[in-house]
């Protein structure tokens, strides 16, 4: 089994990969939680073309595909940019702010090859945070690194779903 984890380039190859695996991901974790209609849209607007090369073009964030046997089958997105909670002031901060793989391709060794890329890019960082869907299927995953669930911290995601932040501190 051949598992690579790429970082995204801003050229059309890899923004068509992007746009294709954002929204495969963004339909097969929403369908039947929201309507179609809903889903075409939030899909429309967070993963267009436009979008994501603004995304790509920002030296805050940086986008990885994960490829099984050459197949896109998820991605991830670190950022230092966006929402930062106040309790975290004064430490440096990285979110991981997207995380998903297609059920399709749902093995632990698929997983852990762009989640652990994630961490090397924010080995640095004094908070990893991590803000996601309370129905989110890796939300194990990532207490299984070492990340802690908090309360304190009040953040919504784009969706009008409960969401959980994880947090792991050095």
């Amino acid at each position: 089994m051949k598992i690579e984890t790429k970082f995204v380039i801003g050229n059309q190859q890899g923004i068509d990969t992007l746009a294709f695996v954002t929204a495969a991901t963004a339909r097969q974790k929403f369908t039947g939680r929201i309507s179609d209609q809903e889903l075409d849209e939030y899909i429309s607007k967070s993963f267009n073309r436009d979008v994501l090369m603004a995304e790509l073009n920002s030296l805050s964030n940086q986008y990885l595909i994960v490829y099984l046997e050459g197949q896109p089958a998820g991605y991830a997105k670190v950022t230092s940019k966006g929402v930062r909670p106040q309790i975290f002031d004064g430490k440096t901060l990285a979110r991981i702010a997207d995380f998903n793989v297609l059920h399709e391709y749902n093995d632990d060794a698929v997983i852990k090859s762009p989640f652990e890329k994630c961490l090397s890019l924010t080995a640095r960082q004094q908070v990893v945070w991590i803000n996601e869907y309370e129905f989110d299927p890796f939300l194990s995953f990532f207490e299984s690194y070492g990340f802690k669930r908090r309360n304190d911290i009040e953040v919504s995601k784009e969706l009008a779903f409960a969401s959980v932040n994880l947090v792991k501190e050095d």
